[in-house]
């Protein structure tokens, strides 16, 4: 069986180290970057499973890294690695196609246990062969696209779990805990946050059908809304 190939970004020699070592103690195969043109330029070259990157990389840093990645493969799973705490940067991480994102000084523990949730979702994706209608766009959640005859959207890995969860409930409530827990195992307020950003990406990108909407229930959740359109005559 081929062993799970990372592609890691990050420039304190000592901390690059140790992680490394740990994840091929776990059976991955580890690709270190050191800078983020460095770390673009292998990603081109090469084929991998995930993506670890720090922020505050030299001559590229993990924001440009990111958005320069995901032009070339929207699925494969991205998650930050940073010192950088401030919620706008965080935000701005998961706007540009991070799928999570680890501040440092951050537990080993709990990073093995991200990249196993984010690869035994991508299997699941891998393998689905389900389309989901919505308005006028064709869903695939396995290659994370809506689509039409004329248009192609690319979503990230998160919008497109996030997608296929309202479409199943269409016109359910589903609280926001409930929300939180199915796609990150967590219910805390920065993942709220987190919650917030994917939720008002996929509000613009079906803001043009009728009939579709994802209602904001205060102190509740939400409830993605599915009106029947009236037969014409």
């Amino acid at each position: 069986m081929s062993s799970i190939k990372v592609l890691y970004a990050e420039d304190d020699e000592t901390l690059a180290f140790l992680t490394k070592d740990n994840l091929e103690q776990s059976h991955y195969e580890v690709v270190h970057c050191t800078d983020g043109k460095h770390c673009l330029e292998a990603f081109k070259k090469d084929s991998f499973d995930i993506c670890i990157f720090d922020i505050m990389l030299p001559k590229m840093d993990g924001f440009e890294l990111t958005t320069e990645i995901r032009k070339l493969n929207t699925d494969i799973p991205i998650l930050f690695l940073s010192a950088k705490i401030l919620k706008e940067d965080r935000i701005k991480g998961l706007k540009i196609g991070a799928d999570d994102y680890l501040v440092k000084p951050f537990s080993m523990e709990e990073l093995l246990l991200k990249l196993e949730i984010f690869l035994a979702r991508s299997k699941k994706h891998a393998s689905a062969v389900l389309y989901h209608t919505v308005g006028k766009f064709r869903f695939d959640p396995a290659e994370h696209v809506l689509s039409t005859e004329t248009e192609r959207i690319s979503l990230t890995q998160r919008e497109s779990e996030l997608l296929k969860l309202f479409l199943e409930n269409r016109n359910k409530v589903l609280k926001r805990e409930q929300i939180l827990t199915a796609l990150w195992g967590d219910d805390s307020y920065f993942m709220g946050r987190s919650l917030d950003v994917f939720i008002s990406r996929l509000r613009k990108l079906l803001s043009g059908e009728k009939g579709i909407s994802i209602e904001n229930l205060h102190g509740v959740g939400f409830k993605f809304t599915e009106k029947p359109m009236p037969d014409l005559l």
